[in-house]
C-alpha cells in the first residue's frame, strides 16, 4: 500500500510526508513544481488541473489518495477570472482526482478544504453542521470541491474532509510576517475591532497527527474541524507574544467597521494588505468545535494558540538570521 500525496510538496505536506515515512509508509508525492520532502518518499511533477498529467502516476486499489493541492491567497491570486483561478484547481482538481482514484478502485480519500466555507459565525462553537455562506471564491470552490467529495461517497469512495483553521507552523508565517514585523521593531500593532474576540488557529503538527488518524480509522465519511483548544482572545494573545519576546509594542484596538472599510477600499484599487476573506471575520468570534474529530479520530490537538505563535515568531526571527532580540 501507498499513501499518494496531492499538493504534497506544501506546508502541510512536508511535515505529513515526513511523519509518515518515521511510520515506515510508502510516500508518493504529486505536485506542480518542488522537490522531494524526504529521501524515501517518490517525487512526480503533476498539474491536478491537466488530466493527462495522471498517467504517470502509480496506483493500486489499496493506496489511500490525500488532496493537499490547492490554490491559495498566498500564491497571490491573479485579479482578473479570479473565480475561475479558484476553482480551476481546488474545484475541478478535486474532482480530476477523484476520478484518478475511481479509475484504479480505490475507495479511501483524505480531503483538506478550510473552515472560510462557512463564513460569518451564526453560532458558537461552529460545529460541522453550521451553515456555508463563504464570503469569497477561495471559500465558495472549497465548498464545491466538498459537494464533489459527497457525490463520490455515493459511489463507494469513504472520504474524509478536513476543515482547519488558519494552520501555522516552521516554515509558514503567511499574513503574520506583517505581525511579526511590527512586534520586532517595537511598533504599534493594531486589531481589527477591540481584539477581545477570540481568533483560534491550527497547528501543522495536529493537523499531520489528524490526518494519521484519519488514516488509521479508514477514513471515516464524514467532515471534522481542525483547530486549537481553548484559545484566547486575539487581545491576550498579543500582549503575551510581546512580553514573551521581549518587545515593547503597544496592542491598539480601532473600529472595526471603519478598518474593514479601508480594506475593502484598498483591496478594489489592487492594495490587497488581506483579502476579504481573512478581514471580515478578523473581529468575530471563530472558534470552531473539534469534539467530534477528538472522539470519532481518538485525536486531541498538542499545541495551543499561544504556543502556535510563539514558535512562528521564533521561525520569523531565524529568518532574519537575527538574536532574539528587538530592535
Amino acid at each position: 500500500m501507498a499513501v499518494i500525496i496531492f499538493g504534497g510538496g506544501g506546508f502541510v505536506g512536508n511535515w505529513l510526508t515526513k511523519a509518515l515515512v518515521q511510520n515506515n509508509e510508502r510516500i508518493i508525492i504529486c505536485d506542480i513544481e518542488g522537490s522531494p520532502v524526504h529521501e524515501q518518499a517518490r517525487f512526480i511533477s503533476c498539474d491536478i488541473k491537466n488530466i493527462d498529467n495522471f498517467k504517470q502516476i502509480p496506483i493500486s486499489s489499496e493506496d489511500i489518495v490525500i488532496n493537499l493541492a490547492a490554490n491559495q491567497y498566498h500564491h497571490k491570486p491573479q485579479r482578473r477570472n479570479t473565480q475561475e483561478y479558484f476553482f480551476d484547481a481546488n474545484t475541478q482538481g478535486t474532482k480530476n482526482i477523484l476520478d484518478f482514484l475511481v479509475s484504479a478502485g480505490g475507495r479511501k480519500f483524505v480531503q483538506y478544504t478550510t473552515d472560510m466555507i462557512y463564513g460569518k459565525p451564526q453560532y458558537l462553537p461552529i460545529d460541522i453542521h453550521h451553515p456555508q455562506i463563504p464570503f469569497g471564491p477561495y471559500g465558495q470552490s472549497k465548498k464545491a470541491s466538498e459537494d464533489i467529495c459527497r457525490e463520490y461517497r455515493k459511489k463507494g469512495i469513504d472520504i474524509t474532509i478536513f476543515r482547519p483553521r488558519m494552520i501555522i507552523g516552521p516554515g509558514r508565517l503567511g499574513i503574520l510576517k506583517k505581525l511579526f514585523f511590527l512586534i520586532h521593531h517595537n511598533l504599534p500593532v493594531p486589531t481589527i475591532g477591540s481584539g477581545k474576540n477570540c481568533y483560534q488557529m491550527a497547528s501543522v503538527f495536529d493537523c499531520v497527527s489528524a490526518t494519521i488518524a484519519a488514516i488509521q480509522h479508514g477514513c471515516p465519511n464524514k467532515e471534522y474541524n481542525l483547530g486549537s483548544k481553548n484559545p484566547p482572545t486575539e487581545r491576550e494573545l498579543l500582549k503575551n507574544l510581546i512580553k514573551k519576546t521581549g518587545s515593547h509594542s503597544p496592542v491598539i484596538p480601532t473600529n472595526g467597521k471603519m478598518v474593514k472599510a479601508m480594506l475593502s477600499f484598498l483591496g478594489a484599487i489592487g492594495l490587497e494588505i488581506m483579502y476579504r476573506e481573512q478581514y471580515m471575520i478578523a473581529d468575530e468570534d471563530y472558534i470552531l468545535d473539534i469534539s467530534e474529530t477528538e472522539q470519532d479520530l481518538n485525536w486531541t490537538p498538542r499545541y495551543s494558540d499561544q504556543d502556535m505563535i510563539i514558535e512562528a515568531y521564533s521561525d520569523y526571527i531565524s529568518q532574519l538570521g537575527e538574536n532574539y532580540e528587538h530592535k
